[in-house]
């Protein structure tokens, strides 16, 4: 026992050989799920009468909706769902609700140029390409390739047909530019605009970190792009989506609709845990509250860059009621820049450890939170936070620390 509590400690067990093992061993289970997944589906449905690609039906069935000229309906739920049956010649399907900003309207609109299936694997193949060339800028080592794409995370947002990849690949893009191009970091937040509960934190770091050209390029991206969709799709598309936000907030989050199991913010615990919604928001709020303070000290701060990236990467993920298990995705971009640190000043105590615990997580969260009512994704997520801040701290107090585990070649 001593010497597996060491282990953990010292993090010598993940040598970089056995960090590439174990990721083409996930690679291959994962492959096969998948593969066989698509295989044993009557047409588009799978076993579970679920589409293929699960959630990417909504974005098919809004997309289809706009071509016909009726944007707006995909934010009524009947009319949407009546869509997405639609989508699969009227087969009977469990309803997906769109939930997003009419911003989103423009990746919905290219995909149902396509058939379905050709529509999810277009979707699928080009958001990966993104998320893979944004770790790979971040972290640019020869087992970065596999690593990224071995990531649990990966394969729950495949099974989605969501887009994790999507906000990894703009998140993490925008950090890598940030100092490089702080214009085009902009842009790509203000792209993050059509998944606006991921970026609440983020103008509290540019702005603590003096990163005015990259808010500027941001504000404007955003208003470019409402003004594009006032243009394309008409006003009356932003008011439905104003209206839905009520049916999203009571019956997807406060009820859980999705499902506590599958929502891994702190509010979804309570919630799970029997806590009323007004205690479920008071402990959010409470939770974005210390993240606003702590993100607005760590980035004034003279750390390291790739520490305030990592805390900013893991920080959204905590900020929001409504984070879903594919959505971390996005903590391959705090686990890549955690670890560009690593490799460049050593790792402390079970920062290897807890390294290997978050790339892990998405594929044990949900069944275990299921299970017990544990939420293993949100506790993970806090412990890499606090993590972070700690070696914030401890990084002033000029040590001599090995480089171990994964860091040996």
């Amino acid at each position: 026992m001593t010497n597996f509590w060491q282990g953990l400690r010292s993090g010598r067990w993940l040598t970089a050989s056995r960090a590439r093992g174990y990721s083409l061993i996930l690679l291959a289970i994962c492959a096969v799920a998948v593969m066989g997944w698509i295989a044993l589906s009557d047409g588009l449905i799978d076993r579970n009468g679920k589409p293929i690609g699960t959630d990417f039906s909504d974005i098919y069935a809004a997309g289809t909706l706009t071509w016909q000229g009726r944007p707006a309906d995909a934010y009524t739920p009947a009319l949407q769902h009546e869509a997405e049956k639609a989508t699969f010649g009227g087969r009977e399907v469990p309803f997906f609700g769109w939930h997003y900003p009419p911003l989103f309207f423009a990746i919905a609109v290219v995909v149902a140029a396509f058939p379905y299936a050709w529509g999810l694997a277009i979707w699928l193949a080009a958001s990966f390409a993104a998320y893979i060339a944004a770790i790979r800028a971040i972290l640019p080592r020869p087992e970065t390739l596999l690593i990224a794409t071995a990531f649990p995370a990966v394969f729950v947002n495949i099974g989605h047909g969501q887009n994790g990849f999507l906000t990894a690949a703009l998140l993490g893009g925008a950090l890598h530019w940030l100092d490089r191009r702080p214009w085009l970091a902009g842009v790509l937040i203000g792209c993050l605009a059509y998944k606006p509960q991921f970026g609440v934190l983020i103008p509290i770091a540019l702005l603590a970190g003096g990163r005015w050209r990259t808010v500027g390029a941001a504000v404007v991206t955003v208003a470019g792009l409402v003004a594009l969709s006032f243009a394309t799709l008409g006003g009356g598309v932003w008011h439905a989506f104003a209206d839905s936000t009520t049916f999203t907030q009571t019956v997807v989050l406060e009820q859980g609709g999705t499902g506590w199991e599958k929502i891994q913010s702190i509010f979804s615990a309570v919630r799970m845990w029997g806590g009323s919604v007004h205690l479920a928001y008071m402990t959010q709020f409470a939770l974005a509250l210390g993240l606003v303070a702590s993100l607005a000290w760590l980035w004034q701060s003279e750390a390291a860059f790739e520490l305030k990236a990592s805390a900013l990467a893991t920080a959204s993920l905590l900020a929001t009621p409504y984070v879903l298990d594919y959505d971390l995705v996005v903590s391959a971009v705090a686990i890549a820049f955690f670890v560009r640190h690593g490799l460049r000043r050593g790792f402390r105590d079970y920062e290897i450890s807890l390294l290997a615990a978050a790339f892990l997580v998405p594929l044990l969260s949900r069944g275990i939170a299921g299970l017990t009512g544990i939420p293993l994704g949100l506790l993970v997520s806090l412990t890499l936070y606090a993590f972070t801040l700690r070696r914030a701290l401890s990084d002033r107090i000029p040590v001599a620390v090995p480089i171990r585990g994964i860091a040996q070649a």
